[in-house]
């Protein structure tokens, strides 16, 4: 079964006066584009973690978010973080003077000192314990684990959506006999009347077998039951491999679809009919909704 590039998984733990987070996200992407943001108190663990990760997932644009918040303090309050005051009062004063010094007239500039990472700043002497790692590593796993089973999740969901347009191409391409049919009858018909309205003398200086031969070329290169046959072998084997598992089967989808495009097309410039066209026309829309969406595929 594919899987979709778009994912989420979540996973958290608490520990002593902490809960941490670990958010994974993805988008499509033609291949692995990890960005990882880790608390301080885990930057000395980024590449292991890293490791954890890219073991994992295989393709996508991978956004890792490991945060923690705290839990309480003494009393049962909120441990919440101090502001730095002294940094607060000297930030402040800088931008009061720059302010006066360039002539800005700003009310409110507290959100913005209060956004400098020295005026709020988390406490950096903790150290990371070997239980807390094991705690983190295990977390890592479960929203890996939640971040797979939501990709196989919308893979099914695509896969269905796949399904749903094939056959709608497949149909369409049914609507195309009949009228291949008539076509023939129809070009034959209106090169004969051309012919007799030729004068006599041409008529009779005319090679009744070259006329034949010229005419059965023209009526071949208008054939498209060759193209009709790829067609439908090409999404045979898209179903095919829509059952196939692992990186690389979005690309594979990707040819696949590309080499529809091009019977589709060729059909296009065979039809020489307007109903036809139209039937044309009808499944470039739907192969371009699979191509929109087989980009969203590992």
């Amino acid at each position: 079964m594919i899987q979709s590039m778009t994912g989420f998984g979540k996973a958290e733990y608490a520990y002593a006066d902490h809960k941490t987070i670990v958010e994974i996200r993805s988008l499509n992407s033609k291949q692995l584009d990890l960005t990882l943001k880790v608390a301080p108190l885990f930057r000395d663990k980024e590449a292991d973690i890293r490791s954890l990760i890219t073991a994992a997932v295989e393709r996508g644009k991978i956004d890792v978010l490991i945060y923690t918040t705290s839990l309480t303090g003494e009393n049962g309050q909120p441990a919440l973080t101090p502001i730095n005051k002294d940094a607060f009062r000297y930030y402040y004063n800088e931008v009061r003077s720059l302010q006066a010094e360039l002539g800005i007239n700003e009310a409110d500039i507290t959100a913005a000192v209060l956004r400098i990472p020295d005026v709020i700043k988390v406490q950096q002497d903790a150290e990371l314990s070997d239980d807390e790692w094991a705690m983190l590593q295990s977390a890592v796993k479960n929203a890996l684990a939640d971040f797979i089973a939501f990709r196989t999740q919308e893979g099914a969901a695509l896969e269905a959506m796949f399904r749903d347009k094939l056959n709608g191409i497949e149909a369409l391409l049914a609507e195309v006999e009949p009228y291949e049919k008539s076509r023939v009858a129809k070009i034959k018909a209106r090169l004969l009347a051309n012919l007799e309205q030729l004068s006599e003398q041409t008529k009779q200086a005319v090679d009744q077998n070259r006329l034949e031969a010229e005419l059965i070329y023209y009526l071949e290169k208008l054939d498209i039951t060759e193209e009709k046959v790829r067609l439908t072998n090409h999404i045979k084997y898209f179903r095919e491999t829509l059952a196939e598992q692992g990186a690389g089967v979005g690309k594979k989808l990707g040819f696949v679809a590309q080499e529809m495009g091009r019977e589709i097309n060729t059909l296009g410039s065979k039809s020489n009919q307007s109903e036809m066209q139209i039937i044309v026309v009808k499944m470039k829309d739907i192969l371009e909704q699979i191509k929109e969406q087989v980009l969203n595929v590992l």
